[in-house]
């Protein structure tokens, strides 16, 4: 009989007070010293685990002997190179955490996220030094910045900038030439990272993530993917962003595996660096998984030794296309946020219901489907918000930092509340149906505006898309449907072929209504599509609707 949860998860290390930065970088350059682990082919990089090790004590004595202390927090705002890593790391390894900073920020989102935490330091690029300068009357936490740069005129015109605002500045390199110094102790249940998640609304939030939190999650990511020593990791996501850190480089670091980072994702591209890396795992986010399935098929496109691929979502209605084009022999996927690690998991190899985001890590989370306005859970089949908590301490967030509303209003009753919309199957697998304010219903049926947008992604001229729900000019209480598409490059699409494709992919209740173009979807410095900004837009005369056509 097939279980109803996933039992495939294994601690790589059995004791949890192990499970922190110091204790893995020093644990693989014991294990798998001459082995590669940071590979970076666009600047032509690569470093041991050995050198990494040694790196990241040298960064790490060398804050200490900055003034920083274990305890405080240090902001990285690089693009993905090889000191972003080394940057990490050697902040773990002095007890300070890491804050990554989104590299579009500016202005009042950059600021908020350094106020929030108070930090004492920064490493940054010299592509983004004047953000520090135009920003900072909400920098005066900070006493040292620490400049990255590939020009020496250009870092010291950098320098001499930051100087002269009241900064304490010099190159991250000074860093690396650091004497060792005693580095302090550091527990698993210390803060290791504070990672900002921005909605749609509201401003961001800094999660907090303790040392075990962040193994914790690697370690899932390990078991899902099936990650040893013998692969190979590729990211194309900024490191920002947890996807690419603490679900590939931390992987990999606590497998013993080689891990490779390229700058920033290319669809173009994609298949090339995945054959030229030799990569085995790799991971997608978003619709990155239907860009590269839109480039033209090449004959050489299963040219590679890809195995697995962790996509979240997996676009069900491509996955099978996907993995003979590329010779892929498996797609993995879990629910999770950042705050909750990844309570859903799919096993890996095992056939899975379209649409089904995975089932229970039992013997790791309390998992329940709620009634959002009584907390109830609903029964089996129904639509509820996943509500989630840890059965081991210090596994998921202890909170939000520095917001002490916010951390009690998502942790009410005792449940982490993530906001999502979820069913359960009797089978045990969950769906993701939609967040709970981007829910729609017309005529009477339940319309997840996340399976709409992957339907219209099909059409070879949507580039991007969004659906969201207006209101009805006859059903008081339900939702008319609107979609806002981007169409790509040199394609036409007009509103009655637009139609046409809907009527032979979706319900008829899911069809949209009406239909707006825009050149461009308005979307949060982290890429989330801002869905309050198009519904504020409304129905105006620039919107098509399908009621007005003549039958």
């Amino acid at each position: 009989m097939t279980s109803t949860t996933y039992d495939e998860y294994q601690p790589t290390l059995r004791n949890r007070t192990e499970w922190t930065l110091p204790n893995i970088v020093a644990l693989r350059a014991k294990t798998h010293r001459d082995s590669i682990y940071l590979d970076v082919p666009g600047d032509n990089l690569r470093y041991t685990y050995g050198e990494v090790h040694d790196l990241a004590v040298a960064i790490g004595s060398g804050l200490l002997m900055r003034g920083h202390e274990k305890g405080d927090r240090v902001v990285i705002m690089l693009p993905n190179r090889a000191e972003y890593i080394l940057g990490w790391l050697g902040t773990g390894m002095a007890g300070i955490a890491e804050v990554p900073i989104n590299t579009a920020y500016r202005g009042s989102f950059f600021e908020h996220q350094v106020r929030t935490v108070a930090p004492t330091g920064a490493i940054v690029h010299d592509s983004f030094a004047e953000r520090f300068i135009e920003s900072s009357e909400a920098c005066t936490s900070i006493h040292h910045v620490y400049v990255v740069s590939d020009d020496m005129v250009q870092e010291a015109e950098t320098i001499a900038k930051l100087s002269a605002v009241g900064y304490k500045v010099e190159p991250f390199r000074n860093l690396l030439a650091s004497p060792s110094v005693e580095l302090p102790e550091v527990m698993a249940r210390d803060l290791a990272s504070v990672f900002f998640t921005s909605g749609t609304t509201g401003l961001s939030k800094g999660v907090t993530m303790t040392h075990a939190h962040m193994v914790f999650e690697a370690d899932e990511c390990i078991s899902l993917t099936r990650l040893t020593d013998a692969d190979t990791y590729l990211s194309v996501g900024p490191l920002f962003h947890g996807n690419a850190q603490f679900l590939a480089a931390y992987p990999a670091l606590l497998a013993g595996a080689r891990f490779v980072l390229r700058e920033r994702f290319s669809a173009s591209r994609w298949a090339g660096w995945i054959s030229d890396s030799g990569a085995t795992v790799t991971n997608f986010v978003g619709v990155m998984m239907d860009f590269v399935w839109k480039q033209p098929p090449a004959p050489n496109d299963r040219d590679n030794n890809l195995r697995c691929i962790f996509a979240a979502p997996t676009a069900s209605s491509i996955v099978d296309g996907f993995k003979e084009r590329f010779g892929v022999e498996t797609f993995v996927e879990v629910f999770g946020l950042t705050e909750t690690s990844m309570p859903l998991m799919t096993p890996y190899g095992v056939k899975r219901p379209p649409g089904a985001v995975g089932k229970v890590v039992a013997d790791w989370f309390d998992v329940r489907l709620v009634d959002p306005e009584t907390d109830e859970e609903v029964p089996v089949g129904e639509l509820g918000e996943l509500v989630v908590r840890p059965i081991f301490p210090f596994t998921m967030t202890v909170g939000y930092f520095g917001m002490p509303d916010r951390t009690v209003e998502a942790l009410r009753n005792c449940w982490f509340h993530t906001g999502d919309g979820l069913r359960r199957d009797a089978d045990g697998w969950f769906y993701f149906v939609d967040r709970l304010k981007d829910a729609l219903r017309r005529r009477g049926e339940n319309i997840s505006s996340y399976e709409v947008e992957q339907a219209l992604l099909q059409h070879p001229a949507v580039a991007e898309c969004a659906v969201v729900a207006v209101p009805a000019d006859q059903e008081a209480g339900e939702d008319e449907v609107m979609a806002i598409v981007v169409r790509a490059a040199g394609s036409e699409l007009d509103p009655e072929e637009f139609w046409h494709f809907c009527d032979r992919r979706l319900p008829y209740f899911a069809v949209p209504r009406y239909l707006r173009y825009l050149d461009a979807l308005p979307k949060t410095p982290s890429e989330k599509v801002q869905k309050g900004s198009l519904r504020a837009m409304g129905v105006d005369s620039t919107v098509h609707d399908r009621n007005l056509i003549p039958s």
